[in-house]
C-alpha cells in the first residue's frame, strides 16, 4: 500500500473498532458498567472514559481540571496519573452520559479525520503526558487503532462478549506487535547471541515467526522458520495479545514452552510493549 492508503486503512480500522465499542455498550445494564477489566483499577466505565479522554484531547479539547484521590493504588507514576485524570473525572457520570459523550466524540473525531490535511509523515503530537512527543501522522493513527482495539477486547472479555478478533484493527495490532518482537526478545529479555525464539500463534489470526539474535546482540525476524529453535512458544491469539499488553501474568498464561525453559519464561516476562 502507498502511505496514503495506509492512513486510510488505519482510519477505517479505528472507525470499525470504536463504533463496535459504541454498539457493545448500548444495551448494557447499569451494573455491567462496574465490572472489572484486566486494566489495573479500571472498570468497564473507566475504560470507556479513557477512550473518550484520549480522543477528546486529540480533538483539542482542554484537559479537565480535577484533583485525583490519593488512594488509587494503580496510579504509580506520572504517566498513569496523566491517563487517570480524565477517567476519574467521569466516575460520577451515568452510563447514559458516557454513551452519549462517546457517540458525540466518535462523530467529531470521524469528521476531523475526514477533513485532516496531514500527510502520512507530517509530525503531530501524541498526547501521553510525560511520554508525549511528536510522531508521524500515520504513526499516531496506528497507535490509536492499537489502543482502541486493545481496549475493545478488554471490554469484551469483561462483558463476556467476544468478537472482532480478526477485524481490520486486529490485523493492524498483530502486524505492529510482530514488528516489536525482535526488540522484546533481544533487548528486553536479553536473549543470548545466536539464539532463536519461535512464536507459534493459533486462533483467529494465526502466525509463525522466528526471532534470531545476531552477533551484535540485536534481534531480527527470520524470513524462514527455524528448523530447531532454542525455544518455541505456542499460544492462541488472545493469549499473545494479553501478554504483549500486560493483561495476564506470564506464570498463569496458557503457553506451551518447548526447549530452553528459562529463556522461554524470560521472553514471556518481557513481551509487554505497552506502558
Amino acid at each position: 500500500m502507498t502511505d496514503n492508503q495506509t492512513v486510510q486503512a488505519y482510519t477505517d480500522a479505528w472507525t470499525q473498532s470504536i463504533e463496535s465499542i459504541s454498539e457493545l455498550l448500548a444495551p448494557l445494564p447499569t451494573d455491567a458498567w462496574n465490572r472489572a477489566t484486566e486494566c489495573p483499577g479500571w472498570s468497564v466505565r473507566d475504560v470507556v472514559s479513557h477512550i473518550i479522554g484520549v480522543e477528546s484531547e486529540l480533538l483539542g479539547d482542554p484537559r479537565p481540571i480535577h484533583a485525583l484521590p490519593r488512594d488509587l493504588r494503580h496510579v504509580t507514576n506520572e504517566f498513569t496519573r496523566y491517563m487517570e485524570l480524565p477517567v476519574d473525572k467521569r466516575r460520577c457520570h451515568t452510563p447514559i452520559e458516557l454513551t452519549s459523550e462517546l457517540e458525540y466524540t466518535i462523530i467529531r473525531r470521524s469528521r476531523a479525520l475526514r477533513n485532516a490535511r496531514y500527510g502520512p509523515t507530517d509530525p503531530v503530537r501524541w498526547p501521553a503526558g510525560p511520554l508525549s512527543r511528536e510522531v508521524p501522522y500515520a504513526t499516531l493513527l496506528l497507535l490509536r487503532v492499537f489502543d482502541v482495539w486493545v481496549h475493545e477486547q478488554d471490554l469484551r472479555r469483561a462483558l463476556q462478549e467476544p468478537g472482532n478478533l480478526d477485524s481490520p484493527a486486529a490485523v493492524v495490532t498483530r502486524d505492529w506487535l510482530i514488528r516489536s518482537l525482535p526488540k522484546q526478545v533481544a533487548k528486553e529479555a536479553g536473549a543470548p547471541i545466536g539464539s532463536t525464539v519461535e512464536f507459534d500463534v493459533s486462533g483467529a489470526l494465526p502466525f509463525r515467526r522466528t526471532v534470531r539474535v545476531g552477533a551484535d546482540g540485536s534481534g531480527s525476524l527470520a524470513e524462514e522458520p527455524s528448523a530447531d529453535p532454542d525455544v518455541k512458544l505456542s499460544m492462541d491469539w488472545q493469549t499473545f495479545v494479553r501478554l504483549c499488553c500486560g493483561r495476564v501474568h506470564p506464570e498463569t498464561a496458557l503457553v506451551n514452552v518447548v526447549g530452553d525453559q528459562e529463556l522461554g519464561l524470560r521472553v514471556l516476562a518481557h513481551l509487554s510493549s505497552t506502558p
